[in-house]
């Protein structure tokens, strides 16, 4: 898993008000009701960003980082995977998620991704969509610019390149990839991905953190504060570049 009980996500650079935020639960293309997170910024914006968590699903870190990006101007909305084989409930420090990640099928995960994108579309003046994600969530926001969902963009921190490759020749959106240099995943490989993708004609932009490892993107991880920041800065940036 990317993120423990005491991990909290870095605030963004310029943090306005949170208006409506809180629980909620959507509903799949094929029936199922499984939970997510809301959280809008007090002013009016015509921005969103579905956020796809880690392998735990919505664990309050998701859910706190969901207020940040309302503080950074964007409506939000994190989902969890696990309606179809957990039912919608906390998922905290117990949670056995690798039971229920065994049976996840990522066409499923779109689908639930898909319904998001379409909430906040339905509940809000966004005209500009975007997917972030983390870890297995990172493959996940890859995999949803292949989704036919019309998306400004989507970002992936950590993501696993091999989720992604049954998809890549159907990849639309603009991607960003942010790598940790001492992750797991070779920088080599996640390259590789870029490259493929931007032979189809789609922008990818790779930025990678040299000495920060998986899960770096934590406010409890003092040491990397400047390449929090600077995730901040890369995601905001992309944000506006794509922006319609």
């Amino acid at each position: 898993m990317c993120y423990a009980d005491d991990a909290c996500p870095p605030a963004p650079p310029v943090q306005g008000p949170v208006g409506e935020h809180g629980g909620l639960v959507l509903e799949s293309a094929d029936g199922t009701r499984f939970g997510a997170y809301h959280a809008h910024p007090q002013a009016p914006s015509n921005r969103a960003m579905v956020i796809l968590p880690d392998v735990r699903g919505l664990h309050h870190f998701y859910q706190d980082l969901a207020l940040r990006w309302a503080e950074a101007g964007l409506h939000a909305v994190a989902i969890d995977y696990f309606g179809r084989t957990a039912g919608i409930g906390e998922r905290g420090e117990e949670f056995p998620f690798r039971e229920h990640l065994d049976k996840i099928d990522f066409a499923k995960v779109g689908q639930d991704a898909s319904a998001a994108v379409a909430w906040v579309r339905e509940h809000t003046e966004a005209t500009s969509v975007y997917t972030v994600g983390f870890c297995f969530g990172g493959a996940m926001s890859w995999r949803q610019a292949a989704s036919g969902d019309d998306l400004a963009g989507s970002i992936g921190f950590y993501g696993v390149p091999s989720r992604v490759s049954d998809v890549v020749e159907d990849i639309a959106a603009p991607l960003l990839v942010l790598a940790a240099g001492q992750d797991f995943t070779p920088v080599a490989e996640v390259e590789g991905f870029a490259d493929r993708v931007r032979r189809n004609g789609v922008e990818v932009a790779v930025h990678v953190y040299p000495d920060a490892p998986h899960s770096f993107f934590d406010k409890t991880f003092a040491e990397h504060r400047d390449a929090c920041a600077d995730a901040w800065h890369q995601q905001l940036a992309f944000v506006d570049r794509h922006a319609v």
